[in-house]
């Protein structure tokens, strides 16, 4: 097995385990562990995505009134900080057939060749060689997504980064927002373009992952 989707196998039971003994309640707030800083990324830590709160969110112009937009999930990736702590990779697989756009039919439509062919290119990966800190924050991950067996460049800008010591594994756990605007074309996904759906995607990222190590 993947040692990434082996990680996030233990991740998830670690999270399984830890609600089940802690059961959410009418009358719970967050622990106060939950609330103290944890710092920025470890230096020369290795960290595993948790795809319990990874997700790709896309947005689409529709005909100029209303925009389109859907999810994928993940399943497994990865995130490893250099030992200077500036700079690090990333490794994101995301499982295509997740897509949720609300709408059985219209989910049923993006699976299709229309526009990801999933069947066909049932994952997209994203993997990047560099990211930018501001002292402990990261700003800016820069990398190749891999969609439709095409590779194009893809910079990922952070609107928000944090890390937290999370209260229920007990563990380090850092992520924030990201984003970046596409054009799907580059990808070859075409259809719609000649009668009201926009060549423009927003990609919005929100990623947490862990670092395994206590």
């Amino acid at each position: 097995m993947n040692p990434n989707a082996c990680a996030s196998a233990l991740l998830l039971v670690l999270t399984a385990a830890a609600h089940a003994q802690a059961p959410l309640r009418s009358d719970f707030t967050a622990p106060p562990m939950a609330m103290l800083p944890a710092g920025g990324p470890v230096k020369g830590a290795s960290y595993t995505i948790d795809p319990t709160h990874t997700f790709v969110n896309y947005e689409m112009g529709h005909y100029g009134t209303t925009t389109n937009r859907g999810r994928f999930s993940t399943s497994d990736g990865s995130v490893q900080i250099d030992p200077t702590g500036t700079s690090g990779k990333v490794d994101i697989t995301m499982d295509m057939s997740s897509v949720n756009t609300g709408v059985d039919l219209l989910n049923r439509h993006v699976q299709s060749k229309d526009f990801f062919n999933v069947a066909a290119f049932p994952t997209a990966r994203f993997q990047s060689d560099s990211i930018a800190f501001n002292g402990d924050k990261v700003t800016e991950v820069a990398g190749t997504l891999t969609l439709m067996g095409q590779a194009r460049p893809v910079v990922l800008k952070a609107s928000r980064f944090n890390c937290y010591m999370n209260p229920l594994i007990k563990r380090q756990v850092c992520g924030g927002d990201f984003e970046t605007t596409v054009e799907r074309s580059q990808w070859g996904i075409l259809w719609g373009l000649n009668f009201g759906f926009e060549d423009k995607v927003r990609l919005l990222v929100q990623v947490e992952a862990i670092n395994l190590k206590p």
